[in-house]
């Protein structure tokens, strides 16, 4: 079955693709040139792409930084990480994980792909609104009464979400076992050659390798 694979360069979503190959699914990854401040996980995620060898990897433009709003398409700074923090930050991004999906199902349908792979996590997270289970279940009820292949051929394109109940080490683990390329990746909301390890994106993932007692691959300022 094809499926395609929100794929941003990140550990959770590196991590959610190996899920999809490991269930034998051929691979459509999607990522997105959305305005935000860096490209860097983008050139990551077609690293990511080559190593699975896909037939295509999908690079989609949304110039989501017309609207602004948030650290990561705005000219407003990412604030130094704070694990214990539950408001939701600025690095918010508004619909982001929406206008997301919203590409995907319609590529879905195009592809004639079964099911979309999103690595929302709704434990070890950044507080976002649009990570939460709930959200994933809303969608999933309009995308059932939205394309063509569901009201007239009455196939429904599964939204799969392998890491909404994980822990960010247990997402590590699962990366690991799967054998991941989490070398490749990178998490860090500022996007330098090597990742800032102080703003909550790199604090989460730092934590979980510690938590998951395996070291980090890629390369922090501090080191």
């Amino acid at each position: 079955m094809k499926a395609v694979v929100l794929l941003s360069g990140g550990l959770d979503s590196t991590v959610c693709m190996s899920v999809a190959a490991d269930a034998g699914h051929e691979l459509y990854p999607v990522s997105f040139l959305y305005g935000q401040r860096h490209n860097r996980e983008i050139e990551c995620a077609k690293k990511i792409a080559a190593y699975y060898g896909v037939n295509k990897h999908l690079i989609i433009t949304a110039n989501m930084d017309a609207i602004g709003g948030s650290a990561l398409t705005a000219n407003i700074d990412v604030p130094e990480g704070d694990e214990n923090r539950k408001d939701i930050p600025v690095t918010y991004v508004p619909a982001r994980n929406l206008i997301f999906l919203s590409y995907a199902l319609g590529y879905a349908e195009v592809l004639d792909a079964g099911k979309i792979y999103i690595g929302v996590n709704a434990l070890d997270y950044s507080g976002y609104p649009d990570c939460r289970p709930e959200f994933i279940q809303q969608f999933q009820k309009l995308a059932d009464y939205t394309t063509k292949a569901a009201v007239q051929d009455r196939k429904i394109i599964r939204v799969e979400t392998p890491l909404i109940t994980l822990t960010k080490a247990e997402i590590v683990k699962l990366g690991m076992q799967n054998k991941a390329p989490l070398h490749l990746t990178t998490s860090c909301y500022r996007g330098g050659d090597k990742a800032c390890g102080r703003c909550d994106s790199c604090l989460l993932r730092l934590r979980g390798f510690r938590e998951a007692g395996i070291e980090d691959p890629i390369e922090y300022d501090f080191h």
